[in-house]
């Protein structure tokens, strides 16, 4: 055999290693590939986050009581901002604030605060109503009627009804009572955390934005 004969076997023999090796990459690549492009899923709860109109989504995020007049006013900006720079309308927005943890209790409205102002704040003179929801503005209220919708933390409702009910006392009812006192355009799932439908909410496209 000439060694030009057995050069080119080697080279054919090389070349089919070669081949199979990249034939059994492909396969181990396929084999890692998804299945399909990620597709949350939808549930019944979060149904009114994805039928709300608009062609722009935001969630406000607030935590504390200093961040709910911050996130008014991140409201009234995005109001702002998308009427005067792109000559959108309000109801071209769709925009969820998320009142949790600290910032729960300004979820609820006049008829929680009148009787429980005492103790759902710190300050030296407790307000007999919710101080970001009175008159003369209704600063709140007043961003409903623009199509502002209201997440508020199920998890920490759960507990200030446990708390203004009392040891022994009947924290369901309370949390009947306080729901039906809740701010309008208003929704909370009882003992759920507010992380999750905010959570949910991102999932269905709505721009997420920390207020504080």
């Amino acid at each position: 055999m000439t060694n030009d004969a057995k050069g080119r076997r080697e080279l054919l023999a090389g070349l089919g290693i070669t081949a199979a090796a990249v034939t059994l990459g492909a396969g181990t690549a396929a084999a890692h590939s998804p299945a399909g492009r990620f597709e949350p899923e939808r549930h019944e709860q979060d149904a009114w986050m994805d039928k709300l109109p608009g062609r722009h989504r935001v969630l406000l995020d607030v935590t504390t009581s200093e961040g709910v007049p911050e996130g008014i006013r991140f409201a009234g900006n995005l109001f702002a901002g998308q009427k005067t720079g792109y000559g959108l309308e309000e109801a071209d927005l769709a925009i969820i604030m998320v009142l949790r943890h600290a910032a729960t209790a300004y979820g609820y409205g006049e008829g929680i605060w009148s009787k429980y102002g005492k103790l759902l704040s710190k300050a030296s003179e407790p307000p007999r109503t919710n101080p970001y929801d009175a008159p003369p503005r209704h600063a709140l209220s007043g961003l409903a009627s623009r199509g502002v919708h209201f997440v508020v933390c199920g998890s920490a409702s759960l507990g200030i009804a446990r708390s203004l009910a009392g040891k022994g006392g009947d924290a369901d009812a309370m949390m009947k009572e306080m729901t039906a006192h809740m701010l309008p355009s208003s929704h909370m799932i009882v003992g759920v955390a507010g992380v999750v439908p905010a959570t949910h909410a991102q999932e269905l496209g709505y721009s997420y934005l920390f207020v504080g």
